[in-house]
């Protein structure tokens, strides 16, 4: 009889993608509909810097670290037919950090002035006061959007992907009304369109836990809340948490380090960097997160001794890693050559012109260089996720944040004084400096699971391939995209000429040599008409 599980790994990763990418266009549109009315003003800056700072919250408890530690220990439940100890574990998990959650939100309110001061130390006066306001108004909706995470760990170990990537449509949703009434109702009031924006924010992330909760009863058979903490899963799961949560939350500070660095460059810096990273991170979520979120619960899933469940991560990281390459490079490439006319395209309007255009496509030309490494190294994490060894990412991880601090440091801020240069280039100094660390971290993780579990097929020859075939499909899409801006054509119709001959370009170059995921890739598309 052949074996079913590969149909519904694949539909896994296209679920977890398809959600996504309905949640990241929701994430573009909504950027959009901010950068239209507020451009990359202080009081822009103040948002961003005060929607990072509570997420602080929800990055450490939420999705990646509560996933890590979390998801391993109750997809083996539900593999070993174990369906009412994983229920009273997940029971007791949501428990516990729902009061966690809300203990952290009441602290991050009351100590919101000496937050900001920490981790925006480069804003004053009327900026420091907004971003003060708006993190008070933002904390509760973080601590929601944690428990909306823990929906995630129990519906993607069910193999329910889809409506727990797509329920941040929702809050993307909210955000964009509130974006669209403010800027309409209040235009001119700046830090009146910013506050609006805080509450939409709450709202959305009411919205988003919300509507994943009744599939969650359902799956659990209720919601009693749960303190058993002497459970052995739950054990299991907190044993897990505080290595994840370093090595997941060294990650993230690395990203807070680099917002306070940025204050320094001014508010407009922060307002920039976090257009840059919403597209850098497009790629990351459609291709990386989507892969290693599908992986994650079937690699946990494994049984057998120790050299069988080390065959079966090789096997499916071989797979793994060769999709992420194959789609994650041009990305990457795109970004350099073409990102011009993608930052155009997404955020060019009302009062985000082509001068703020050319600061964030600096910015993004850096976040790609580490972009491959990045995803790729996702990936080799949840396999020692998987294998209940949260150490070694946290190892890399910490590696990865001394580099990025110290480089991030002394290239936009003692070396930019030195040289004179721009503080567009000293954003990209940091987003660079990141690229590089990653790189490192990646390698790390490399050689500790080849020790682990023997060789892991890292595609180099793909790698390499779908590089040279993007430098060749960069340059013709910026050189069409020139073309089109001396004959008059107009912008948004000369991007979308370069991002289409981009595409066309790289697919129908690795077409031609023969990758396997090129053709399937083909023939996905060609089975849907």
């Amino acid at each position: 009889m052949p074996d079913p599980a590969p149909p519904r790994r694949i539909g896994g990763a296209l679920a977890v993608g398809a959600g996504i990418f309905l949640s990241r266009i929701a994430g573009l549109v909504r950027e959009r509909a901010i950068a239209h009315y507020l451009g990359i003003s202080a009081a822009a800056g103040a948002f961003r810097a005060a929607l990072r700072i509570p997420n602080l919250l929800q990055n450490l408890l939420g999705e990646g670290v509560l996933s890590a530690s979390f998801i391993p220990v109750y997809a083996r439940l539900l593999a070993e037919g174990r369906h009412e100890e994983a229920s009273r574990a997940a029971r007791a998990v949501g428990t516990l950090l729902a009061l966690v959650a809300a203990l952290i939100s009441l602290i991050g309110v009351i100590a919101a002035r000496p937050l900001v001061a920490v981790l925006a130390p480069g804003f004053h006066g009327e900026s420091r006061e907004l971003t003060i306001t708006l993190v008070r108004i933002l904390f509760p909706g973080v601590a929601l959007l944690v428990l909306s995470a823990w929906c995630l760990g129990v519906l993607n170990s069910h193999r329910k992907f889809f409506l727990s990537y797509v329920s941040p449509v929702l809050w993307n949703t909210a955000l964009i009304a509130t974006a669209i009434v403010a800027g309409r109702r209040l235009a001119g009031h700046d830090e009146d369109i910013a506050i609006w924006l805080a509450w939409g924010a709450v709202i959305g992330s009411a919205a988003q836990f919300l509507v994943q909760l009744p599939t969650v009863i359902a799956l659990l058979r209720g919601l009693k809340p749960s303190l058993a903490v002497g459970d052995p899963a739950v054990r299991s799961t907190l044993r897990a948490f505080v290595p994840v949560l370093l090595g997941r939350g060294s990650v993230q500070l690395s990203s807070y380090v680099d917002q306070v660095i940025a204050s320094y460059l001014g508010e407009a810096t922060v307002a920039a960097i976090s257009n840059a990273q919403t597209l850098a991170l497009l790629p990351v979520s459609l291709f990386g997160m989507a892969v290693s979120a599908a992986e994650l619960p079937e690699m946990s899933s494994a049984t057998g001794d120790a050299t069988a469940r080390a065959q079966h991560l090789q096997t499916r990281l071989k797979s793994a890693l060769r999709r992420v390459v194959f789609l994650v490079v041009p990305s990457a490439v795109a970004f350099v050559t073409i990102g011009g006319s993608i930052v155009a395209l997404l955020f060019q309007s009302g009062r985000f012109n082509a001068a703020d255009t050319q600061f964030v496509w600096i910015i993004l030309a850096g976040s790609a260089l580490g972009l491959s490494a990045g995803t790729q190294g996702r990936l080799l994490g949840s396999a020692f996720y998987a294998l209940s060894e949260p150490k070694p990412p946290l190892y890399a991880a910490l590696v990865r944040v001394t580099i990025t601090g110290v480089l991030g440091w002394a290239f936009a801020l003692p070396l930019r004084d030195h040289f004179g240069y721009s503080a567009a280039w000293g954003a990209f100094a940091l987003t660079a400096s990141a690229g590089f660390a990653a790189w490192i971290e990646f390698l790390l993780l490399k050689r500790w699971l080849d020790a682990r579990i023997g060789k892991v097929a890292i595609p180099a020859r793909l790698g390499l391939g779908a590089l040279g075939a993007s430098a060749v499909a960069g340059g013709l899409g910026y050189g069409a995209s020139r073309l089109a801006f001396e004959l008059g054509v107009l912008d948004w119709i000369s991007a979308m000429i370069a991002i289409a001959g981009f595409g066309g370009v790289y697919l129908g170059i690795m077409i031609a040599a023969k990758v396997p995921e090129a053709r399937g890739f083909m023939r996905r598309i060609t089975r849907r008409r």
